[in-house]
């Protein structure tokens, strides 16, 4: 909510949060207007763990768009599947990303210096190409997630590739460290506000740096070595694989 509300905050924008619960939706929505002045903020439901349903988000989408910041990410402590039966962290945090960029790149074509902010971390590490489901290993919530992050990262210099001819900046960042479900669940307490955790996903979406490179990764405002940008091969795999889920 706090990465929308700081982007509705600058004039010109027009905001649409995609939400599951339209109950917080709409509170959300009347929040940022109301906090904001700007009475462009609405809300579209979709499950993002699920790729039929960010299919039918993207066909009532009415384009173009200009900015597209993925950062849905669960951490459940058990084992669920999504009910196609993937892996819910894999389905959510990694796959939900590759199909938002893959539903939407219609109409981000058409955006002006347009960009595509993956919400990632710096908590990242340990993927398994072989498996990426946790069918192998036993499941850990925080092994998921890291690999999940690490995956973000990947999928960011992929799609920097495929899009850098349409003009598309495609960039990864971590957000900061703010106490919130998904933290509690990883066990860390988080010991950043709000706003200073939206603070850098917020700047690469309205920055003139966010809009002059590509395929990076970011923390507090600032450029950060990637490790995982750099296995070509690895990055190929990952985005093959993603792809196979139809």
């Amino acid at each position: 909510m706090e990465i929308a509300r700081q982007i509705a905050a600058v004039p010109g924008y027009e905001v649409v949060l995609v939400c599951r619960n339209e109950e917080k939706a709409a509170h959300c929505v009347q929040g940022i207007s109301r906090n904001t002045g700007n009475p462009h903020i609405s809300y579209a439901l979709a499950d993002l763990s699920r790729r039929s349903s960010i299919k039918v988000l993207a066909q009532n989408w009415k384009g173009p768009l200009d900015v597209l910041i993925n950062n849905a990410a669960v951490t459940p402590r058990d084992l669920q599947h999504t009910p196609e039966g993937i892996e819910l962290q894999f389905a959510t945090n990694t796959l939900g990303y590759f199909w938002m960029i893959e539903a939407f790149t219609q109409y981000i074509k058409h955006g002006s210096a347009a960009r595509i902010i993956n919400v990632a971390s710096y908590w990242a590490g340990g993927l398994d190409l072989q498996d990426l489901e946790f069918k192998k290993r036993r499941y850990n919530n925080d092994t998921a997630y890291r690999q999940s992050k690490q995956a973000d990262r990947m999928l960011t210099v992929a799609f920097a590739k495929r899009l850098q001819p349409y003009g598309v900046a495609v960039n990864a960042c971590h957000p900061g460290d703010v106490k919130s479900t998904l933290s509690k669940n990883l066990g860390f307490g988080g010991h950043q506000s709000p706003s200073d955790g939206a603070e850098t996903p917020v700047w690469l979406a309205i920055s003139e740096v966010g809009g002059q490179c590509t395929g990076k990764y970011f923390e507090q405002n600032r450029e950060v070595d990637c490790p995982f940008s750099k296995n070509q091969e690895a990055i190929d795999a990952l985005f093959a694989a993603c792809q196979s889920y139809q």
